[in-house]
């Protein structure tokens, strides 16, 4: 479906894709996940500043892989509180609600980061750039071991 075209037909929740997002103003980690299988797995890295370039490679993975929601990663610092990138985050969450039509969630993103560099550990250059769609497979994860279906 097109941007702003409205939204989706309901599909059954059971078995439903999930795209989730590492956001970041450089680079957007992107995960995928299933509601049947309750797994998720790193999918691509979006790495660029330009907006018409993110949102375009976005749209490619929405028509792509139809999912029935969408999750963005919430910064926020260790005790809790927020701060600028928490901002932007929900900013953007907000933006591919309009988009896509779909169902937003903000899953709490502290340690993703950290968990993804100890899981990439000695994978030199090429996992260190995976770090991010590897932070969003971690975020979906939580995701999907707190919510049901």
């Amino acid at each position: 479906m097109p941007p702003g075209t409205g939204e989706r037909p309901v599909r059954n929740e059971a078995d439903a894709t999930i795209l989730a997002f590492d956001f970041g103003t450089r680079r957007i980690g992107v995960a995928i996940g299933n509601t049947l299988t309750r797994n998720a797995r790193a999918l691509t890295t979006i790495d660029t500043r330009d907006e018409r370039e993110r949102f375009a490679a976005l749209d490619r993975l929405v028509r792509e892989w139809e999912p029935a929601r969408l999750v963005v990663g919430l910064p926020l610092y260790v005790d809790g509180s927020e701060h600028a990138m928490t901002a932007h985050a929900r900013t953007f969450a907000a933006t591919v609600a309009t988009r896509y039509g779909l169902p937003v969630f903000l899953e709490d993103e502290r340690h993703t980061s950290e968990i993804a560099r100890d899981a990439l550990a000695g994978g030199g250059r090429a996992a260190r750039a995976r770090r991010d769609e590897v932070a969003a497979q971690v975020i979906l994860q939580a995701h999907l071991d707190t919510h049901d279906a």
